[in-house]
């Protein structure tokens, strides 16, 4: 799941998600107060472009040069608030202290390797900032043997917040049913929530 097989996966369609923001970033982010934020795996941008609309300053992370070009040019109204930019997290960190949101929506974080990226990217968060983290519940996963993924391989919401030390309180950690319709191709009917605000 590298730059290449994104940037492949993004060219074989016209668009490859609906361009909304996802239903639990709407829900959990609408009644936080404007300040700086991390998306991510943008992809094209439906997340950077709402939070950004409603005031926020958004630094939009994803490894793929053509879903930045799509989000780029979707998100032309709030250009100078946010920053699209191409990076590999298991290479590169965010700064660490600086976000007041930093938010994963389904993005593919293995164990395998991945500790490092996870630890930087709770780091990412600022004091009284808030982490928020939506999965897929395991539930609605296809058997590894139909072709999909084992969500074994994958650090899940529920993981991370028993990863999280003292100094984070967990406000958020669920299964419930989704807000939007599964993604085209999916059974995916339920959404694991990690919300949590460092103290």
């Amino acid at each position: 799941m590298d730059a290449q097989f994104w940037d492949e996966r993004y060219a074989s369609r016209d668009q490859l998600f609906s361009g909304r923001p996802n239903g639990v970033l709407v829900t959990e982010v609408s009644g936080l107060p404007p300040g700086q934020a991390l998306d991510v795996g943008c992809g094209e941008g439906g997340d950077a472009i709402w939070v950004a609309r409603r005031g926020w300053r958004v630094t939009a992370i994803d490894v793929s040069a053509v879903a930045l070009r799509r989000a780029a040019k979707a998100g032309a109204d709030v250009a100078e608030r946010v920053a699209w930019t191409r990076a590999d997290l298991t290479v590169s960190s965010p700064p660490a202290g600086s976000f007041d949101l930093v938010s994963a929506q389904y993005f593919p974080l293995l164990r395998e390797g991945g500790e490092g990226t996870l630890r930087s990217l709770l780091a990412a968060v600022a004091p009284g900032g808030t982490l928020l983290v939506a999965g897929h519940d395991v539930a609605d996963w296809p058997e590894p043997g139909e072709g999909g993924h084992d969500p074994r391989d994958f650090y899940l919401p529920h993981d991370i917040a028993g990863l999280l030390g003292s100094e984070w309180t967990v406000e958020v950690d669920e299964t419930r049913p989704r807000v939007d319709p599964a993604p085209e191709g999916t059974r995916h009917s339920h959404d694991t929530v990690l919300r949590a605000r460092r103290r």
